[in-house]
Order: C-alpha cells, then structure tokens, then sequence
C-alpha cells in the first residue's frame, strides 16, 4: 500500500487548505485512515481519523469545528478541509492507514508542510 499526500501550503491565518491522500496497491484494505502532524519540536498528534466503511469521524479537540475529514471510497482517498487555520496548525500533516481496528497504522503518506503565517 502507497500513500500519497498533496495539498500542503503557506496560507494566512485564518484562510484554508484541503489535503489530499490517495492509496494505491493491489492490496490496499483500510479500516481507519487518519491524519497527523507534527510541528517541530513537538511529538506526532492524530489530528482526526476516519472509519473506512461507516465514515465515522473523530476529531482532536484542538481542531474540532475547524477541520473536516472524509472519504471517497471510489477513488481510495481521504481528504482534510482545514478552515479558519491558525499559527499553531503548522506542522507537517501525515496520512496513515491500519487496515484492522486493533493494528497500529501500518502505511504512512511522505509528509505535506502546512505553514500559516499570523
């Protein structure tokens, strides 16, 4: 399984950015997929993550309201509508994929650099 990230940018505070990532392989099957980032200095964060099959959602508190993920399940990929984006969410934003619920994610996307400038 491949995971490919876009999307990434410089935006201004308050603006916003839609995230790709597509999945591809024979063999690609996804239970969850997810979204994390990490800003320097700081350790990785689920951001959100999506349940392949029912669309259920989770979101961390400090991106509720703000950010939207979803899924086009044609297409294999995941998305992450980032709204009223601020200094805080810069950081490199990672897609992941665990193809069971009770597997850690096994399949990581090379990363899209957000930055917004306040």
């Amino acid at each position: 399984v491949q995971l490919q990230a876009s999307g990434g940018g410089l935006v201004q505070a308050g603006g916003s950015l839609r995230l790709s990532c597509a999945a591809s392989g024979r063999t690609f099957s996804s239970n969850t997929m997810a979204w994390f980032r990490q800003a320097p200095g700081k350790e990785r964060e689920i951001v959100a993550h999506i349940v392949w099959s029912s669309g259920t959602t989770y979101y961390a508190d400090s991106v509720k309201g703000r950010f939207t993920i979803s899924r086009d399940v044609a297409v294999n990929t995941v998305y992450l509508q980032m709204n009223s984006l601020k200094a805080e969410d810069t950081a490199i934003y990672y897609c992941a994929n665990k193809p069971r619920s009770n597997w850690p994610y096994n399949a990581w996307g090379q990363g899209t650099q957000v930055t917004v400038s306040s």
